[in-house]
Parts: structure tokens; sequence; C-alpha cells
């Protein structure tokens, strides 16, 4: 799942960035408003923190620029002002939720959640491929009932192949989907976790070949008997 983070204290940036990868999204940080918006309309997101008070384009006029162009992704915002007229405003502009700096991360974590439960990604069941399950609530891998621990762009990528099954997706794709901009690996990095995410679905019993390469096109998983 990906975010877009708005926020000009590139220190509180950081630490929310940092935070939120630990929960296994991928996060993209941008420092202003008018940036923001051209993000926005670059990639698909699954959930905008917007901090209210932003340079060249403020968080409450990007998130009604957002809406009034059929922007639907939930938005959180960010705001150290704490006044009934505060979130009134941005409700009205269209947010879905605030959260009040100082930002309490394990509430963060639980408004986040919250978002992506009204949402479309949470009406995704847990995602099966024969016996290997994948389920993104918990974040838990399992192959005939027995857990798999992944790491965070392990995880990532076997999501990411879950979610289109035979499709064949390129590195550059899975590079895109996976990491973030700010961040991009060459692509060898992708064939080192793929190689790695293989090792230890083999270790839980999987076939060695339940990811396929495509020659020169990139992955997909095995086609089910």
């Amino acid at each position: 799942m990906r975010i877009l983070l708005v926020e000009d204290d590139v220190g509180l940036a950081e630490t929310l960035a940092e935070a939120l990868a630990d929960q296994r999204y991928i996060v993209d940080v941008v420092t202003d408003g008018e940036t923001g918006w051209n993000q926005a309309k670059i990639l698909d997101y699954d959930v905008l923190l917007l901090d209210v008070m932003l340079p060249e384009l403020d968080g409450v006029s990007l998130c009604h620029r957002l809406r009034s162009h059929g922007y639907s992704m939930p938005v959180l915002m960010l705001t150290a002002r704490d006044t009934v007229c505060d979130k009134i405003t941005g409700l009205d502009a269209g947010a879905d939720d605030y959260v009040v700096k100082p930002v309490d991360l394990q509430e963060l974590f639980a408004r986040i959640r919250a978002l992506l439960r009204r949402g479309n990604v949470s009406s995704t069941p847990i995602l099966e491929w024969g016996d290997l399950s994948l389920n993104p609530s918990t974040y838990e891998v399992s192959y005939r009932q027995k857990m798999i621990h992944l790491t965070p762009k392990e995880y990532g990528l076997l999501e990411l192949l879950l979610r289109n099954g035979r499709r064949v997706l390129s590195r550059s794709v899975i590079i895109e989907h996976v990491w973030s901009l700010e961040s991009p690996p060459e692509e060898q990095a992708v064939k080192v976790h793929i190689r790695s995410l293989r090792q230890k679905l083999k270790a839980a019993g999987a076939c060695e070949d339940l990811i396929e390469t495509v020659h020169g096109m990139g992955y997909r998983l095995k086609q089910l008997s």
C-alpha cells in the first residue's frame, strides 16, 4: 500500500516515513502543496497524509482541489491546531480524518488502518495462491498454515505478485510499486529480493518455481494445477 506524505517539516517527515515503512507501507514524501498535487496526479495512492500549513498550497486547499477533480483516496490531515473550526474547515474540504501534532505514531497507524477499511483496499480479502496465503490486514504470510517471516520489501513483492497473479510484472514496474520514489534501486536489486523470497517460500514447502521468471519480460506466479 502506498502513502503520499505532504509535510514541510523535514525532520518530522523523515520520522513519519521511517515509521510507516516499518509498517510495510511504501511512502513518498514531498514538502509543499503544489508538488503534492502533481505527485497525486502521477501515481495512485491508498492514503494521503497532508499537513495543514504548507508552502505554495496549504493542505486544506490541496484537499479541496483533489476532491474537486474527482480524487477519492482517503485524506488524513496533520495539524498543530486542535480547534473545532480547523477541523470543520478541513472536513468540509474533503478530508476524512485528523491527527493533531505532536503525532502519536500508534494513533496514526490506527487511523490509517481505519481509513483503509472504509475504502476499496480493505475490501480485498486474504490473498491466496494455492496453499500460499497473505493477510493484508495483519501482514501475515503462510504456506499450508506455516508462517513465513519476510522483510518489508519481500512482503511488498509477494503482495504485488499475488494481486496480479499470472500477469507478468517487469522489474521497472516492481520498483515503481514496491520502492519509494526517493530511493529507487537498480533493477538488479529486484532479482536479489526475488531470489531471497523464493528461498523462503521453498523452505516453507512451496515449489521452487512458484515465482516464475519470464525471460526478458519479468516475473509472475506459477499457474495453479
